[in-house]
This record gives C-alpha cells, sequence and structure tokens, in this order.
C-alpha cells in the first residue's frame, strides 16, 4: 500500500501528463489520456486511503495494547507492594511509590505499545522507500542511504548522556518532593520557630540544582536534535545536485527525480520515528532499573505463598516455639536476638518487653511481617515461614492500639478478615474479560465477599450478632453505644431499632420530666415553635431526608413560588442577612475554620458566597437575585436554628412561623415531594438522630451538663428496654475516611479488636491493645476472651504487667533477649569495641530513664558514653563547675551531693543509688553545677556527653516526659 503511494506519483507524472499521445496503452488495454489521468489519480487517493486507514488501525491498536500493558504493570507493582517486608516501609516513602506507580510509569505504557509494533512498522516502511528508491536509481538509494550509518551512531551516543541527566533530574526530583512533603508537615513549626527563611532558601538550592540539570539537558537535547536535523538534510542536497545533474543528462526522468524526493521526504519520518524509538528503550531502561530497585526489597514474601488460594487451611492450635530467632533491621543491627522458647498452645501468654520496637519486632515475627535472619519459627509441625498467606490471615489475627484503617464503613474494616474470596461471580462480563486481557485480578469486585463460614457461623445475622458479643466483651459496649445515640439511619435498613424507637418515646418523654430535665428538651409540638430546629424546618414542621444544598433548593420551583406566593421569602431573605451580618462580624471572611462556625454546618463556600449576595441585596434588593442566588440565601434558614441566632430571632417572628406553619405547612410539604418528612409522634424520623428520635425532639445547646444528664436519662430508658444492641449495630455503618481521620480515637482499639477476634483465630497477639484500659478492665477482658475464645492461644504483648497471676506463661524480653532468673545477659564472650558497645546499652537499657528507648537510640546514647570508675570519697564535680563532661548514670554504688558551706563541713543532700542520672540539670539549663558530687562508696558510672544527652532528650517524647517527672520530684522535695 505504501509501495503504491510512492509509484503511482511518478505514473501520473510520466505516463499521464508527460504522455506524448492523446491514447495510453496501460497492460493491453488502450484508453484516452484523461481517463488514465482519473484512473490513475483515483487509484492514488484509494491507496492514500488505505494506508491511512491502515495506519489508523495499527495505532489505535497500539493504544489498547499500551493501556494493558500499563494497566498490568501497575497492578504488579499494587501486588508487590503488598508483599513489601514491613521493615521497608520506614526506608521508603509512600509518596515516593505512588509517583513511581502513577506519574513515572505512565511514559513507559507508551514504550509497552511500541515494543514490536513501533520497529516493525517504521523498518518495514523504511525498506519499502529505499527499494523504491534503489528502483529509480542506485544513486538514489546511495544518496538516501548515506547519511543514516552517521546518524545511528551519533544520535544514540549523545541520547546516552541526556539519559544519565534524566536520571539525575529524577532524583533531584524526589529530593525536592520529600523536601516539599516535610514542609508542609512543619509549616507550623516553621511559622512558630522562625525557620521559613532558612527552609526557603534551602527550597532555592534545591530548584536551582533541578534547574542546572535540566538547563544541560536543554543545552544537549537541542544540539543533538539541531545536528539530526542538518544531517538529514544533507540528503536532499545530494538529490538536488547530483539528482539535477541526472536529470539534465537524461539518465533519470524528472518524474522519477520528483518521486525520490517525496520518497525521501516519506523517508525521513520513519527513520526519526525509529532514532526517537531507540532513544525512549533507553530512557525507559533508566526508569526500569530505579522501578525495579524500589520494588524488589529482599525480604519479600514469595509469591507462591501469597497468591491463589492454599491447598488447606489447617488449624494452628499446637506450641509456638521460637528455635534460635534472630532478627536484624535494614543496618544490620540485631533487633531480636537469638530466642529461645515454647509457647504452649492454647494457653494465655504475657510477654512483657519495655522497648516498642522489641514489641512491634514480635508481633511482627509471630504474624511473619518479619522474617527471622536464622532460627525458625514453628507452630505444632509446621514452619510458618512455609506457609501460605490466607492461612496465616485465617488463623492469627492480630490487634495494635493503632490499627490502620480503610476508607469505607466501621463494618467494612472488622469484616476485612471474613472476605477472603469471592462468594459469588457476579461482574460485568465486558470489564472483567477486559480485566483478564490486562493480567489484573481474576476475582469479580462486584462479587459477594463475605463468608460467615470462616467464623464458623452460618450468616451474616449471626457474624452481626457474634460481633455483638465480642464488643461487649471487650467493654466497649456503653462507648459505642454512646456513639450511636448521634448516628442517623434509613428505617428501611434498621427497622426494629426505628419501631422501638417510636416504640419508647412515651416513656422516654416520661423520664426527662421526672429527672426535672423538660427545659432542656425542646420537645416536637405541632402547636409550638421548637427554638432548637432549623427555621426550614419549624415552617414545614418536618425534617429532610437527605443535606439540603442550594441545587437541590434551586430545583424546587414550586416551593420557592409559594414562598413568595405567601409573603415569607422576603422575611426569610431579611433573616438570613441579619444572621450573615452576625457571622460576618464574628468569624469574618477568614475564620470558617473555627470550630464554632463548622458547629452551626455552614459550608464555608456557601457562607462566602452568601457574604457577597447579602451586599448585593443591599443595593437591588430581593429583585437582584437570581433564582440560584436565592436558593443558596434560603440554605441558611435551613441550616441555623433560632437558639442558634439569639436574641434576632423575635418571638413574632416565631409566632408568625407557626401560624404559616398551620394554614401552609401540607401545601409546602408537597411542593417538595418526598424530600422531607412530616413529624409525627407515631412515626420515625429520617433527619433525626437516634437521641433525638428516642425524645421526639432536640436537646438545647446551651444545657450544658445538664444535657449530658438529659443523654444519660434517655440512655438509661433505652439501655432497660433492650435497645443498646440495635443502637451498637448503627456503628457497624459508620463511615470511616481516608486513613480513617474521622473516627475517634476511643473507637480505634474497639475496631481493632473487633478485626482481629471476629473470625475466631487460632492464635490471637495483642500488642498493647488494651492500652488505654485501666487494670481491672484489662483482667475482665482476659477472662472474657477465654470464655469467648476458648481453644485460642492468647499472647499479649506490653511494656509490663501488673498481674502476673492472669498468664500461664509470662516472658520478659530486654534488648531483645529472652530474660530468665537463672540466665544474666548473654554476649558477654563479645570481645572488641561491639562487646562494650553491648554492655553500656544493656546498662542503660536497665535504668528507668532510658527503658523506653528505641535500640537504635540507645545505641547512639551508649556510643558517645564513657565508663566512669571512682573510689570512696572521691569527688567527681564541685559546684560551680561547668557541665561540659556531661551526666552521670549511677550502676554501681552510692554518691552523695553536697552543698558547700564556707568555714563549715560541706551539707549532705542527698544520696543517690543506681539507676539515677546525676548532672542533667546543669545540661539542660545549660549553667554551673549547682552541687557537689562525691563517691560514698566504689562506683560504677556511665558517663553521658552534653549533646548525646541532648539529643536523646529532644526527640524521645518519652524520655522527655521521664525527665520531667523527676525534674518535678525535685521541687517537690
Amino acid at each position: 500500500m505504501l509501495y503504491l503511494t510512492l509509484e503511482l506519483p511518478k505514473r501520473i507524472i510520466n505516463d499521464a501528463i508527460g504522455s506524448q499521445t492523446e491514447i495510453v496503452t496501460f497492460y493491453g488495454v488502450d484508453m484516452a489520456q484523461v481517463t488514465f489521468l482519473a484512473v490513475l489519480c483515483t487509484a492514488f487517493l484509494l491507496a492514500v486511503l488505505g494506508h491511512g486507514l491502515l495506519k489508523m488501525r495499527i495505532n489505535t491498536m497500539k493504544g489498547v495494547l499500551s493501556e494493558r500493558m500499563l494497566r498490568r504493570f501497575r497492578y504488579q507493582l499494587i501486588a508487590r507492594i503488598l508483599r513489601f517486608p514491613q521493615p521497608y516501609f520506614e526506608r521508603v516513602s509512600q509518596g515516593e511509590l505512588v509517583s513511581m506507580i502513577t506519574a513515572e510509569s505512565e511514559p513507559m505504557g507508551g514504550l509497552m505499545g511500541d515494543a514490536i509494533s513501533q520497529p516493525v512498522l517504521q523498518a518495514g516502511q523504511m525498506i519499502t522507500i529505499l527499494g523504491f528508491l534503489f528502483l529509480q536509481s542506485f544513486w538514489f538509494g546511495v544518496a538516501a542511504v548515506s547519511m543514516i550509518p552517521l546518524q545511528g551512531w551519533l544520535i544514540p551516543k549523545l541520547q546516552r548522556q541526556i539519559n544519565l541527566l534524566n536520571k539525575k533530574r529524577i532524583q533531584e526530583v524526589r529530593v525536592l518532593a520529600a523536601s516539599i512533603g516535610e514542609s508542609a508537615a512543619g509549616a507550623s513549626a516553621l511559622r512558630v520557630n522562625g525557620g521559613w527563611r532558612y527552609r526557603m532558601a534551602a527550597v532555592t538550592e534545591q530548584l536551582g540544582r533541578l534547574f542546572d540539570i535540566r538547563f544541560e539537558i536543554y543545552q544537549k537535547k537541542f544540539f543533538m536534535k539541531f545536528l539530526n536535523n542538518f544531517i538529514g538534510q544533507m540528503t536532499p542536497f545530494f538529490f538536488f545536485s547530483i539528482g539535477g545533474y541526472l536529470v539534465l543528462q537524461g539518465a533519470v526522468s524528472l518524474g522519477a527525480l520528483v518521486a525520490a524526493l517525496a520518497a525521501y521526504k516519506d523517508l525521513s519520518s520513519p527513520w526519526k520515528e525509529l532514532l526517537a524509538y531507540y532513544n525512549q528503550t533507553q530512557d525507559m531502561a533508566l526508569r526500569w532499573d530505579v522501578i525495579n530497585e524500589r520494588f524488589a526489597p529482599p525480604g519479600m514474601v514469595d509469591e507462591s505463598l501469597f497468591s491463589g488460594d492454599p491447598e488447606e487451611t489447617p488449624t494452628l492450635n499446637g506450641d509456638i516455639v521460637l528455635d534460635g530467632v534472630t532478627v536484624s533491621d535494614a543496618d544490620g543491627n540485631q533487633v531480636l536476638d537469638d530466642l529461645n522458647a515454647t509457647l504452649p498452645g492454647g494457653s494465655v501468654i504475657g510477654i512483657a518487653a519495655p522497648s516498642e520496637e522489641d514489641r512491634r519486632a514480635l508481633s511482627d515475627l509471630l504474624t511473619r511481617e518479619l522474617l527471622p535472619g536464622s532460627g525458625k519459627v514453628r507452630i505444632g509441625d509446621r514452619d510458618l515461614s512455609t506457609l501460605h498467606q490466607a492461612v496465616i490471615a485465617a488463623r492469627i489475627g492480630r490487634a495494635s492500639s493503632r490499627p490502620v484503617l480503610f476508607q469505607g464503613t466501621f463494618g467494612d474494616n472488622v469484616m476485612m478478615p471474613l472476605r477472603m474470596r469471592p462468594q459469588t461471580d457476579k461482574s460485568e462480563a465486558e470489564h472483567f474479560a477486559e480485566a483478564q486481557r490486562a493480567g489484573n485480578s481474576a476475582d469479580p469486585y462486584d462479587a459477594e465477599w463475605l463468608d460467615p463460614k470462616l467464623a464458623g457461623l452460618d450468616d451474616p445475622q449471626a457474624l452481626r450478632a457474634w460481633w455483638l458479643r465480642l464488643v461487649q466483651g471487650m467493654g466497649t459496649g456503653s462507648a459505642l453505644f454512646r456513639r450511636g445515640l448521634d448516628q442517623k439511619f434509613d428505617p428501611a435498613d434498621h427497622p426494629e431499632l426505628a419501631e422501638k424507637l417510636v416504640e419508647l418515646r412515651p416513656k422516654v418523654q416520661q423520664a426527662v420530666r421526672d429527672a426535672g430535665l423538660r427545659q432542656y428538651a425542646f420537645l416536637c409540638k405541632p402547636e409550638l415553635y421548637n427554638p432548637a430546629l432549623p427555621v426550614g424546618e419549624n415552617l414545614l414542621f418536618a425534617t429532610p431526608r437527605q443535606p439540603i444544598t442550594r441545587e437541590l433548593l434551586a430545583e424546587q420551583a414550586d416551593f420557592l413560588a409559594q414562598l413568595r406566593a405567601i409573603g415569607l421569602d422576603r422575611t426569610l431573605l431579611d433573616l438570613t442577612r441579619d444572621v450573615i451580618d452576625m457571622l460576618r462580624q464574628i468569624f469574618g471572611l477568614d475564620g470558617t475554620d473555627h470550630p464554632l462556625f463548622r458547629k452551626l454546618g455552614i459550608d464555608p463556600a456557601t457562607y462566602e458566597t452568601a457574604v457577597e449576595l447579602v451586599e448585593k441585596t443591599r443595593s437591588g434588593g430581593a429583585e437582584a437575585l437570581s433564582g440560584g442566588d436565592m436558593a443558596l440565601l434560603l440554605t441558611v434558614p435551613f441550616r441555623i436554628s433560632a437558639e442558634q441566632i439569639g436574641p434576632a430571632f423575635s418571638a413574632d417572628l416565631q409566632a408568625r412561623i407557626v401560624e404559616l406553619r398551620n394554614s401552609h405547612a401540607r401545601e409546602l410539604q408537597d411542593s417538595l415531594g418526598d424530600l422531607f418528612s412530616p413529624l409525627d409522634m407515631g412515626n420515625f424520623a429520617p433527619g433525626f438522630t437516634v437521641l433525638e428520635n428516642a425524645m421526639f425532639g432536640k436537646n438545647s445547646e446551651v444545657a450544658g451538663s445538664k444535657g449530658d444528664e438529659l443523654r444519660r436519662v434517655v440512655a438509661g430508658v433505652m439501655e432497660e428496654n433492650g435497645a443498646q444492641d440495635l443502637v451498637i449495630e448503627l456503628i457497624y455503618d459508620v463511615p470511616i475516611a481516608l486513613g480513617g481521620q474521622n473516627l475517634p480515637a476511643i473507637f480505634a482499639e474497639p475496631l481493632s479488636f473487633s478485626r482481629a477476634t471476629i473470625k475466631r483465630p487460632d492464635i490471637l497477639i495483642l500488642d498493647r491493645a488494651l492500652a488505654s484500659y485501666d487494670v481491672e478492665t484489662q483482667e475482665a477482658v482476659f477472662k472474657n476472651l477465654r470464655t469467648l475464645l476458648p481453644e485460642t492461644t492468647l499472647i499479649y504483648i506490653n511494656d509490663g504487667f501488673e498481674n502476673e497471676e492472669v498468664f500461664d506463661l509470662l516472658l520478659e524480653v530486654r534488648q531483645g533477649r529472652i530474660v530468665s532468673e537463672d540466665k544474666d545477659a548473654e554476649g558477654e564472650e563479645d570481645s572488641g569495641a561491639s562487646a562494650d558497645l553491648a554492655r553500656k546499652v544493656r546498662a542503660l537499657e536497665q535504668t528507668p530513664l532510658f527503658s523506653g528507648l528505641n535500640r537504635k537510640q540507645l545505641r547512639l546514647l551508649a556510643f558517645g558514653a564513657r565508663w566512669y570508675n571512682a573510689a570512696a570519697r572521691e569527688v567527681i564535680f564541685l559546684k560551680g563547675d561547668q557541665p561540659k563532661d556531661g551526666a552521670y548514670m549511677i550502676l554501681e554504688g552510692e554518691a552523695g551531693l553536697y552543698l558547700p558551706k564556707e568555714g563549715e563541713e560541706d551539707q549532705l543532700i542527698a544520696k543517690v543509688g543506681p539507676g539515677t542520672l546525676v548532672g542533667e540539670l546543669g545540661l539542660i539549663r545549660k549553667e554551673p553545677r549547682a552541687l557537689s558530687m562525691a563517691a560514698e562508696t566504689e562506683l560504677t558510672c556511665l558517663r553521658i556527653g552534653e549533646e548525646e544527652f541532648l539529643a536523646v532528650v529532644e526527640n524521645d517524647a518519652a524520655t522527655a516526659f521521664k525527665l520531667l517527672q523527676v525534674v518535678a520530684g525535685y521541687v517537690s522535695n
């Protein structure tokens, strides 16, 4: 097809236009010259059309292929993230991974589509054109190919230099991205501490480095283009000079020269495409190396243990054996060292580990988030490292006080362990087929995933009942119940609760009266104005089924027309103007982020627009407003109540609204369709919370402590009448924002606990999951868990336990080693610097002040510390000395702190022994020593340098808090 588009123009010029006779013979057929011209032109047009359609089809399929391959590539990268070892996430930022999967992989998709088709298509076109040129004249062909070797050698060489600069640019962009993220997170600290100018200078330096790299890229890139274009124009020079000479000599025809020039023009395009393809492959090779480096960390979970379903899902109710287990961090430092222990199956085990690093490593080890560098973890006769991930997910539960939450609902997060595989095949056929062609998951997203059988139950109702038992057993039922009182819900989803609330209304209202709290409850009565309801709801005596927005009100043309007909539109606009003026005086235009403003429920954008519209009505009146503007202003009365407005909402206006309600409420409700639900003592109110539905009214915002008492009275009636579990079930549907940002911390622990126990695991690991509970509650939970999960191995990991009798086995882990009464600290056989460092670390960790430091901070502190020995009665420092020598941590012996007296014996202020840090106040305050220190007995100390000590205090909040407690003790003494 391409050859025809080159051959036909030559034939048109030489055989049709350049014919010397009016009759042309073509393959034995005689035809007029004009007819022959028309045939050749038509054939040329069809050839061009066919060639274009063919290229369009090829390019379309290339695009489809590239998108499928890009989709497959991104899917595989995301799948690899799920197999990363947990410690790896501490060394690589989430933003970097996201950028690689989204932005940096995007250009690779285009290359994937071009990988085969581009070189084949362009090389085929190039060979066709060169063949055509050689057929016209040998010298035309030589001229066409003469510059290709030079370009093929020179351009890739320059491109490699540009690619290296691009790699350097990507690295600098990542550094800049990290700096931007750090600046955004610490903007407040920069403002408060005056660091923004220095920070911006650092940003300027980074942008400058980026500019220099890009400038060098531009220089090389455009020089390469200039050189390529210049070399490319040398061939036309040969055609014009040599070709023109051959035409003048009669060696070739003019039509052949014109066709050759046209062919060469077409030749430059595939050659440039091939060069661009080569450059792109080199660039993508660098990108691939960078991405591969990030997405292939050591210690990844084997893909065969992660994909598909296991052949069997065995129970893990045997003994847990730690056989010489050693775990190291990314820097090669040992976190857990030669652990040897047997945790009896089905027992209650406590592991006390003061170090957070030890606790995290232990829980990660038992869930295979960490793989041991040496040794093995066995459960019964099974090696944990060889189990399929689905077996671990089904049989081992882990709860912590800071769970990772996902966007969805509370129930979605709780039931995650029971959504292991799809239970139905429902899926849209075309989308599913396309996903398979792209190599994505074979599991349909829109199928039913919940499998109650994984928890040994038959249906979702039984599953919810089991969840309620877990919540009550954990002692969080009351907290969830209180949260549930503020929930709104659809009666179609919870008909039993809706019916129960309506049934309890008389009892609740009577209980409120009996408690003397009637004046703090604004009950809904048709003949009275309710100050706690928004003005619009009072007028309609109805509650909205969905939030009232500007767009929604603007669609209600009949409603707005009726407001004008009864003359209430101007009244409501005047009221809105007064409210907006009041809010503007209080909050201004930049105070919309204030908690009090957010409490009003007015969208900041709506408020800002309303301020502009109010100014517009001052000059032009209500007539200056369009229908949309009127709707926006009317959203204010549908959001704010008379109680919030205050004295500006007069009693006369309240009486007028009640009068209009009695005469026009039904008409207004009808004009709004099913947007509002009428308030009726015998019907559920969709716009009310559980508490408000039970009262059939609103709680006064100015009730203060009486409002809390009112809530307790209502909650008490509901608990007495069996509504508590029904209300707690509402928590199941509470929406959770990205990262759980909208979920209070008090509900994070119940969610984590529920998620770990809902599947009835064989092994349950509680990593400080009950940290916020008092000792009595913790003991009650221990007992309840044993009752709810009688055969489960329960492992409690905490920094310490006050009641050790509740455990069948108690282990203590310090400095990554299991401590026992008959086994002193190990490692004494080590030699050299490492042994000395280990001794210092163990000594520091055993002191109350530094016991909570993580391993890295302890090592840094120990590295800068020096052993100090003093004989009895030796003076260590004197009052008035500069504290440059540091602070002294006493390990053995006793020292005295003295206040020197002129002409008298020094006064003994205190005696201090092992575990006491002396001299830290001088370091913190940067003032001379306040007392003298002398050894009372032989003394062994660790002298901690000023810089190392202050670095720990500044960077570890727990240590700073302990130090504050020590200083407070000095003051009290």
